[in-house]
């Protein structure tokens, strides 16, 4: 098989991995926008933490490997993951909650999404 050949079937599956994420991610994000928080570890609390973890790992395995399709085609690191682990963390007192992120994430995504298809 030609180098060609691999990068070709590295891209289609590096598709697929965004893809894949991209539906675990928004599976996530409803369930936090209908009021289940620590998608977003704003509070910290180490229970919470634990229940979330599973989510949390999923993804970032996800995002790993996509990472490193997109480092071995010579593309830049996937964006919609270093968004997300950007809006994690604890936040200011001010911030919106976790369920109202939620949703703004999801309202975007939508966006995003409907332009895609278009």
């Amino acid at each position: 098989m030609s180098k060609a050949d691999r990068l070709d079937r590295l891209d289609a599956r590096r598709l697929e991995l965004e893809a894949e994420y991209t539906v675990a991610l928004i599976d996530a994000l409803r369930i936090t926008a209908s009021g289940k928080s620590g998608l977003f570890d704003h509070v910290g609390d180490r229970r919470t933490r634990s229940a979330v973890a599973p989510t949390i790992d999923n993804l970032n395995e996800m995002g790993q490997a996509i990472d490193k399709a997109r480092e071995t085609l010579t593309m830049p690191p996937f964006e919609l993951q270093l968004q997300f682990l950007a809006s994690r963390g604890p936040v200011g007192p001010q911030a919106v909650g976790e369920p109202k992120q939620a949703q703004a994430w999801l309202d975007r995504l939508a966006s995003v999404v409907e332009n895609e298809d278009s």
